[in-house]
């Protein structure tokens, strides 16, 4: 089996999509081995427990936008009793720092609600619509140093429609998330992902991975 081990702040309907796709045979193969919060009463934590999935909060220390190396050990020292494959974040809102990536270094993933490297960061719907563009999206990338900076595996698009407002525009991302982050799992778990440098070649053109 292909191990995941989910990392999240809120309320984890990326979780559940990925564990749908799961339940629905979308994701042979596949399993969510545990799932960590940051957040002692996270929705996400609630959802793994009603899935019998291992669910732990790992208290996150002084800082408000990172861990604690000390404390980022104890996240890595839990995914690796897991003995997980891919680390997936799923609206995690701390930067990744060492010594996570150094142990899961080219094997963790995130979901961002826009199309990077347009409005990386927080609320990133909401700075796409203050903008005014016409079009914005999600967007599947690797886990480096940066804010947001990681190479592409895949993006979707949505349209900014006029009478919009951040929440609908919001919603109307979330929807291409559901689609796009499990088949972006899909990918790497049957090894048709390749990096080289910024540049992510995922094999099957088909796939819906790199729809815009």
């Amino acid at each position: 089996m292909f191990r995941l081990g989910v990392i999240g702040s809120g309320s984890g309907t990326n979780f559940q999509a990925i564990a749908s796709a799961i339940a629905n045979g979308l994701l042979p193969g596949v399993e969510v081995a545990v799932v960590i919060s940051d957040v002692k009463d996270a929705r996400i934590l609630e959802r793994a427990e009603k899935m019998n999935v291992p669910a732990f909060y790992i208290d996150p220390g002084k800082y408000r936008t990172k861990l604690e190396p000390q404390i980022e050990q104890k996240y890595a020292n839990t995914l690796n009793d897991y003995s997980v494959d891919l680390v997936v974040l799923a609206g995690f809102m701390r930067m990744v720092k060492h010594p996570l990536l150094s142990a899961y270094r080219g094997r963790i993933i995130n979901i961002h609600p826009s199309l990077l490297p347009a409005f990386p960061g927080l609320a990133s719907f909401r700075q796409a619509w203050e903008y005014g563009v016409k079009i914005t999206g999600c967007t599947v990338h690797f886990v480096d140093e940066g804010m947001d900076t990681g190479p592409i595996i895949g993006q979707r698009a949505v349209p900014i429609l006029n009478g919009d407002t951040p929440e609908d525009v919001h919603a109307r991302i979330q929807v291409e998330e559901h689609i796009l982050y499990p088949a972006c799992i899909k990918a790497i778990a049957e090894g048709r992902v390749s990096v080289s440098g910024r540049h992510v070649a995922v094999d099957s053109p088909g796939d819906t991975v790199n729809v815009v």
